[in-house]
């Protein structure tokens, strides 16, 4: 389908959401698709999101790594060929605020959670409504296994917004390890007194399970050699669940979200893996680990007749870490985690749905982690669920995705620097009016935020295509556009006047 992003004219389906690119040949397909699905099964489909750490937009072999940066990806590899390989998909900068949007179709300035909370600090998903919710008032089974890291004061944990069932830690890897291991902490390890001051900070030290509406329970302490074991307990877990769900006599739908503990730094792969990629590094052991659990999950699909019934998202929740290089994901793009850079926000994106999408499907249509909150929903045809008394910025990518030849439904990508407006995407064309430095000497971490934040006199224009790297800018070739990026930046900024933002966790302060 012929389209130019650039000049294409959105729809504005609903007062309080992110306007669309509406394509009617394409809806009218897409619709009968699913149509047609519904009768067939009596049913919408499963959903299975598996969510990587700080793993890069080219560590997997379908995106140029895998045996080339010595860890081969055959099941990812063989996902990617099975249905549709997305170039330009997007997360948030930061682990936390990438979660909370894919749960809320919201960005971080909305929703409030702008950078990880550390140490045991709460969270804040308050009173957002996430796609788990209204999932499970839809009729499906919920459950979530793996990384939370939304917070762990009791309200915004999973089985308080809208999980039926946990199964995971709440925080992140390294405040679980890093004061265990001497090599990066010796003044911790080596004196009793910072030892126990910091096993009494007020943080969860253990991963719990928890059941819909209850309290926390402490499964085992996150130790070193505990955390080397995650990522194959909690895949046990949701193998598990795949296969009980199976086995349901009335065969409910359901929404399993599995976040992965690797690969954000530190990594001690487990046993089995250990030293098994080509590069004999921590880092690249994991990434085959992880390529090892969505072949389990994929096969476990097709065993129990559910692949056909749902559709699989992979992706990663940001950019590479690359303060811990050489324990780090690998982007061909500039810069990294914490930075609107594409380094920091490119992610890999696989989508499949045997007999639903299309096999051996590529397309740079930008594709934002948000959109998972609308397109979910209108999946499970539970569209009048929708949110109306705040914004929501995602926008519905059924067509994109069920569509042979269909083009993305999203025209702007919006990057926000924690509570600082930074660019905005359409077509190839990049205008950057705010960035991170991408010097390693202005290292500030803010929580995954890396770097000095910089506001420019005078906006910078990228062509993602001829520089990918973000080196030279086409402004004053190119001042054409200027109305068009202008004007979709205004039109951005002005929802926030109705729908004021929030900032729940902003600082360190």
């Amino acid at each position: 389908m012929p389209y130019d992003p650039v000049v294409a004219t959105t729809v504005q389906e609903r007062p309080n959401g992110e306007p669309r690119l509406v394509f009617d040949d394409q809806e009218a397909r897409a619709a009968e698709a699913l149509d047609a699905f519904r009768r067939r099964r009596g049913r919408p489909p499963n959903v299975l999101v598996v969510l990587f750490d700080d793993v890069g937009w080219g560590d997997f072999g379908c995106y140029g790594g895998g045996v080339a940066v010595g860890a081969p990806t055959p099941n990812l590899d063989r996902l990617a060929r099975s249905g549709l390989l997305l170039t330009s998909c997007y997360s948030e900068p930061s682990c936390t605020p990438s979660r909370a949007s894919l749960m809320t179709g919201r960005l971080p300035i909305r929703h409030g959670l702008l950078r990880p909370p550390m140490y045991g600090q709460a969270g804040g998903l308050g009173d957002e409504v996430t796609v788990a919710q209204l999932l499970s008032e839809a009729g499906y089974v919920t459950q979530a296994v793996g990384k939370w890291h939304m917070g762990e004061n009791l309200e915004s944990q999973p089985q308080n917004v809208g999980f039926d069932d946990f199964y995971g830690f709440l925080s992140v890897s390294d405040m679980y390890t890093e004061w265990r291991d001497p090599y990066f902490f010796p003044e911790i390890v080596y004196s009793e007194e910072r030892t126990r001051w910091v096993e009494n900070l007020p943080f969860s030290k253990c991963f719990v399970h928890a059941r819909r509406g209850g309290e926390p329970e402490n499964v085992e302490e996150v130790t070193i050699p505990v955390l080397s074991l995650l990522d194959e307990r909690w895949a046990a877990y949701s193998l598990d669940f795949i296969r009980t769900m199976a086995r349901e006599a009335d065969r409910r739908p359901w929404f399993l979200y599995h976040c992965t503990r690797g690969a954000h730094f530190d990594n001690y792969p487990s046993e089995r893996f250990l030293g098994t990629s080509p590069a004999k590094h921590p880092y690249k052991d994991t990434i085959v680990e992880l390529d090892d659990i969505v072949g389990r999950l994929i096969a476990c699909l097709e065993e129990t007749g559910q692949l056909e019934d749902t559709l699989v998202f992979v992706s990663s929740d940001n950019g590479p870490e690359m303060e811990t290089w050489p324990d780090a994901a690998y982007s061909p793009f500039r810069c990294a985690k914490g930075s609107t850079w594409e380094g920091g926000q490119r992610v890999p994106g696989l989508v499949s749905w045997p007999g639903m999408i299309a096999p051996d499907r590529s397309s740079d249509g930008v594709f934002s982690l948000m959109d998972l909150f609308p397109t979910l929903l209108a999946l499970a045809g539970a569209e009048s669920a929708f949110p109306t008394d705040r914004y929501i910025d995602g926008v519905d990518q059924t067509s994109f995705l069920l569509g042979p030849d269909a083009v993305s439904n999203r025209k702007y990508l919006y990057y926000w620097l924690a509570n600082v407006f930074s660019a905005i995407r359409v077509g190839e064309w990049k205008f950057m009016i705010a960035s991170t430095s991408d010097d390693d000497r202005d290292a500030l971490n803010l929580g995954g935020f890396t770097g000095v934040t910089q506001k420019y006199t005078h906006g910078r224009l990228y062509n993602l295509y001829l520089d990918p790297k973000e080196t030279r800018s086409y402004m004053i070739r190119k001042l054409a556009y200027i109305d068009s990026f202008t004007s979709g930046i205004a039109g951005h900024l002005r929802t926030f006047g109705p729908y004021p933002a929030k900032q729940r966790i902003a600082d360190l302060s």
